[in-house]
């Protein structure tokens, strides 16, 4: 799996949870392992730029996710999963932190920037959030891909609630 992490925000984040969270997720969804994904992680007034521009919305927002090849992971246990650009995930740890000390159960800026890359994992995968039953799925799988990342890495403590709008 071909992960780059590029943080231009001027804040020190935890780069090697971000790639490690990512490989896990990916791995989890049976993506094909020379597939390419590219986390860049930006400033309040950068990640704003990229909400106008591309959701029309004001503000800096938490992750956006911009898909390339569309890919998806296998229907089957047997099939074989495609090869591709999965594509880019923009991380805003400014807004991650301000989420993370808001959260029903408080977490740091790091565990916050963990729950938003597998977040934008799973959008560049096809899922959404829009409808009920869409956010159920997508947020119990991002739970469990958190749960079971957190538990390898043998983390103590509750996972982060779900801050993603």
């Amino acid at each position: 799996m071909s992960i780059d992490v590029n943080n231009e925000s001027g804040t020190e984040v935890d780069e090697q949870a971000i790639l490690d969270i990512a490989r896990y997720a990916l791995a989890r969804m049976r993506i094909h392992p020379l597939s390419e994904l590219s986390v860049i992680v930006v400033d309040d007034d950068a990640m704003e730029q990229l909400h106008i521009q591309w959701m029309d919305l004001p503000g800096p927002t938490d992750v956006m996710s911009f898909p390339m090849d569309e890919l998806r992971p296998p229907a089957k246990d047997d099939e074989e999963p495609p090869q591709g650009l999965l594509g880019d995930i923009v991380l805003c740890p400014e807004v991650a932190a301000r989420q993370g000390a808001e959260a029903e159960t408080r977490h740091s800026m790091d565990e916050e920037l963990q729950l938003l890359t597998v977040h934008g994992v799973l959008h560049l995968l096809g899922y959404d959030h829009e409808e009920p039953d869409e956010k159920a799925e997508m947020f119990g799988l991002q739970a469990a891909i958190v749960d079971g990342w957190r538990a390898e890495k043998g983390f103590e403590g509750p996972s982060p609630a779900p801050t993603v709008s």
